[in-house]
């Protein structure tokens, strides 16, 4: 017998990353290993028979065993007792039964759900095909720095409001805005002066910490972008909202910026994966879909030409 070469580990160390990286990304490789999920599928939803097996026999493999005794021992943190697993089997059995059963009677034929169910697994294999794929940081941060502006930090500020409602002021709620702001000018946003003005609000008074996207989720695009553009320490306005108009206190307001990569590491590669099983299933479906040849019927030129709906009768109506 001969000896293990030592030096056979160290000289496959050597193949070079970027080299498998690039054989990894091929393609090729990638309808190879979608052809390889969808030969698996196949062989799962349609099993060949042993020689000598029945049709109608039901054979559980040890895969599935362990499935449902994981299955049960993640749900209830114990192992199931003979009794439980015997449920688990015949469930499994009756759920492999009545499939066979519905298929035997056609009944996944024509079938908006099943059609549309079957499409559905069909796109996971092709997406996991993209799952199947490792990248490395390099090639992470080359696809960060296309994609920056998805990972932007957006700015945060932390304010107080005085609201006139045009309910309880009428017309009258700019100009009471605009004098309470001149009264407030240079004072503290804690006097009680300050507290003095301004109507009961059904929200806050003081938000802190908010991005422009929250802003502007309670008050409206435009009270969002003068509150981001205001000073901070002093009061400012009025600025208009779907509610009325406010006076805002601008506490302190830090600014967006660009993380580095590192700070954002793993949602980029998040992100990326699911860019990937995007393209991985349009690249799949494009192949499959260039095998077949659609067929249409004559159209009318308008909509005009086309039958109209039925009208449902009054009994129907009633019974909706």
């Amino acid at each position: 017998m001969s000896s293990p070469n030592p030096a056979q580990p160290a000289q496959l160390r050597q193949i070079p990353v970027m080299a498998l990286s690039r054989w990894l990304r091929e393609p090729l490789l990638h309808f190879l290993l979608l052809g390889a999920a969808l030969f698996a599928a196949w062989n799962y939803f349609e099993p060949d028979l042993a020689p000598g097996a029945a049709a109608t026999e039901i054979r559980l493999t040890p895969d599935d065993v362990l499935a449902m005794w994981t299955f049960f021992n993640s749900q209830w943190q114990r192992a199931p007792t003979a009794e439980e697993f015997g449920r688990m089997v015949e469930n499994k059995v009756q759920e492999e039964v009545l499939y066979r059963e519905a298929v035997a009677m056609g009944l996944d034929k024509d079938d908006t759900i099943v059609k549309r169910r079957m499409a559905q697994k069909l796109q996971f294999l092709a997406e996991d095909v993209a799952a199947a794929y490792e990248p490395g940081d390099a090639e992470l941060e080359d696809w960060y720095a296309a994609n920056a502006d998805k990972f932007a930090l957006p700015g945060r500020i932390s304010f107080r409001q005085l609201y006139f409602s045009p309910d309880e002021r009428g017309r009258q709620a700019y100009a009471d805005a605009q004098a309470a702001l001149a009264t407030l000018t240079d004072q503290s946003v804690d006097t009680e002066l300050a507290a003095s003005f301004g109507d009961s609000f059904m929200l806050q008074n003081y938000y802190a910490d908010r991005t422009p996207e929250q802003v502007a989720k309670e008050f409206g695009p435009v009270f969002a972008q003068a509150v981001f553009g205001a000073a901070t320490g002093s009061w400012q306005g009025p600025v208009e909202s779907g509610f009325g108009w406010h006076l805002v206190f601008v506490d302190s307001f830090v600014p967006g910026r660009q993380p580095a990569y590192a700070e954002v590491a793993p949602e980029v590669k998040t992100a990326w994966l699911a860019q990937q099983k995007v393209e991985a299933w349009r690249k799949a479906y494009d192949a499959m879909r260039a095998k077949y040849t659609v067929v249409l019927p004559v159209l009318p030129d308008s909509v005009d030409g086309l039958p109209a709906a039925p009208v449902a009768s009054g009994d129907d109506q009633a019974s909706q």
